[in-house]
């Protein structure tokens, strides 16, 4: 066995893929709260991963938490890593790894720059972006092309709700709770996906970046929709659940 085998088969490797996931669960848990309070009225924050973020850090101990979740996400990063490197994946799961990768990654960062309090708004970063390319000429074609990806990557969570694909990820025994939290998290997380690559294409197709953004544009389109309190309510309960759903896979991870 090889050092990077022994990593990945040690007691401190396992417990910082629990950490990393409880972490996870704990931020999609904040988006979905605040979530919940825009469709009842107003937030005081973005709802999205990193207003959660910024949730977390205005309550007692924040920032040691904001850095407790920063190193738990980072740590999953080198899981996927050492997945990639030394699991038995096909080209379907390692294209899997490094989506997940990625997002941990960029999670993890986010974590740490609003426990410096460098963190700003996702939704006005991708605002910018989008005006950005816009000004170009093929800007708009790949602010399409990003928009259709997003609702491919919302199709296949919705996918693996249905499938009950994502067991694939847990070991040993595992509740009918834990699956049906799974598949009503993964099925809201595509929702919102859908919603967000949705809005991309139609900022480009009607040439306006203001249109475009990330979670919290996705969430309050569907509040401005009729009914649409009630509809984010129902979204904000789906996300809660991929969020506790985590809490249940960072005791079950394949690793």
């Amino acid at each position: 066995m090889n050092n990077a085998q022994e990593v990945r088969y040690s007691k401190t490797y396992g417990m910082a893929i629990t950490t990393g996931l409880v972490a996870y669960g704990v931020v999609h848990l904040l988006v979905a709260w605040i979530a919940l309070q825009l469709a009842f009225g107003k937030s005081s924050q973005e709802a999205s991963q990193q207003g959660a973020l910024r949730e977390l850090a205005g309550k007692p101990l924040g920032g040691v938490l904001l850095w407790i979740v920063a190193i738990g996400l980072f740590a999953l990063v080198v899981w996927r890593v050492l997945e990639l490197g030394w699991g038995y994946l096909d080209l379907h799961k390692k294209v899997s790894s490094v989506g997940r990768a990625i997002v941990y990654l960029v999670l993890g960062v986010s974590a740490v720059k609003v426990a410096v309090g460098s963190g700003s708004s996702s939704s006005g970063q991708e605002r910018t972006v989008s005006a950005r390319l816009m000004a170009h000429g093929g800007g708009r074609v790949l602010i399409v092309a990003v928009g259709v990806a997003i609702i491919g990557i919302g199709c296949y969570q919705g996918y693996k709700a249905i499938t009950k694909k994502f067991t694939e990820d847990l070991v040993g025994g595992v509740s009918e709770v834990t699956v049906l939290l799974g598949r009503i998290g993964y099925f809201a997380k595509g929702i919102a996906f859908v919603v967000v690559g949705v809005l991309f294409g139609w900022a480009a197709i009607d040439y306006d970046p203001q249109k475009a953004g990330g979670l919290d544009t996705a969430l309050h389109t569907i509040k401005d929709q009729p009914s649409g309190p009630v509809l984010l309510t129902v979204l904000a309960a789906g996300i809660a659940a991929f969020g506790v759903y985590c809490f249940s896979w960072s005791r079950n991870a394949r690793r």
